[in-house]
């Protein structure tokens, strides 16, 4: 049995943020005048209208200007007029529709431009997949991870380098005759599960592949893909170690093998000798 195994990855640091003062701004209140003078007896109404008037009967004087200390006022914010909806995501059955005549090159185009649903706020690239064609053996995983969404490719880092050591024990190679994709398009945010809706909103993407590619065997890796792939809620443990039969797009049976993810492989290696059954069990029907 060939050697399948390998090793490891960094980290990244973090920017501190800058702190800004404000001075405010003072203004000094108006002062109040002095005590208005009493008013005249009226036994001198007669007399003449020269008298002086006191400083209290003068009008009372303007407040003083405000004094500004800090940049001058922003004008007011012009009302932008309200942007349209954004078109609302297709559907599941609309994908299908878009993706039924389309070639490889054209269905590439539409996983690069999908807004099926949310993961597309979140990617880097999504991952079409990859691979030598003609395509004997179709590996079909279940969502790319973080250096698969810098990279825009299928199976790369240490899981990536790990299948490609399962592949060539047998004999196989994902540049000359094995074609590598995932049943979700676009990275999960934390490499989360990926949830029901977000499957049946790629799976026709992966369906499309797999008529165009027209492989002559499947090998599966990981939980969703299989129970995506044939339509069940079983368990890896129940689905491995045996034949099951895909019908594509033109109701063409493809032989179906299920077995471990290569990440899981690395996190518990005493499964590597059940993967290494299911490498020969895929070659056997060949």
């Amino acid at each position: 049995m060939e050697r399948l195994w390998l090793r490891q990855e960094p980290a990244a640091p973090s920017r501190p943020a800058a702190a800004q003062a404000q001075q405010p701004a003072s203004a000094p209140a108006a002062g109040a005048g002095p005590a208005a003078a009493p008013a005249a007896p009226a036994a001198l109404a007669g007399a003449p209208a020269a008298a002086k008037a006191s400083p209290a009967a003068a009008p009372a004087a303007a407040p003083a200007a405000a004094v500004r200390s800090g940049p001058p006022p922003r004008p007011p914010a012009r009302t932008r007029e309200a942007s349209p909806d954004p078109a609302p995501a297709p559907t599941p059955a609309e994908v299908a529709e878009r993706v039924r005549d389309a070639s490889l090159e054209e269905l590439s185009a539409q996983v690069q431009a999908c807004t099926a649903c949310g993961l597309c706020h979140g990617r880097r690239h999504a991952v079409f997949g990859h691979g030598g064609q003609p395509t004997r053996w179709m590996v079909i995983g279940e969502a790319p991870g973080e250096q698969e969404d810098r990279q825009g490719l299928p199976f790369v880092g240490r899981s990536g380098q790990l299948l490609d050591a399962m592949l060539a024990s047998v004999g196989m190679s994902r540049e000359r005759d094995v074609f590598i994709a995932n049943v979700i398009k676009c990275r999960p945010p934390g490499n989360r599960n990926p949830k029901p809706e977000e499957i049946a909103a790629c799976s026709p993407y992966l369906m499309r592949q797999i008529a165009l590619l027209k492989p002559e065997r499947i090998l599966v890796v990981g939980r969703f893909a299989a129970q995506t792939l044939l339509g069940t809620d079983a368990t890896i443990g129940n689905l491995r170690g045996r034949i099951h039969r895909f019908k594509d797009e033109s109701g063409r049976e493809i032989p179906v093998v299920v077995s471990y993810h290569p990440a899981y492989l690395l996190r518990s290696p005493s499964e590597k000798a059940r993967a290494w059954q299911d490498l020969r069990l895929a070659c056997s029907q060949l």
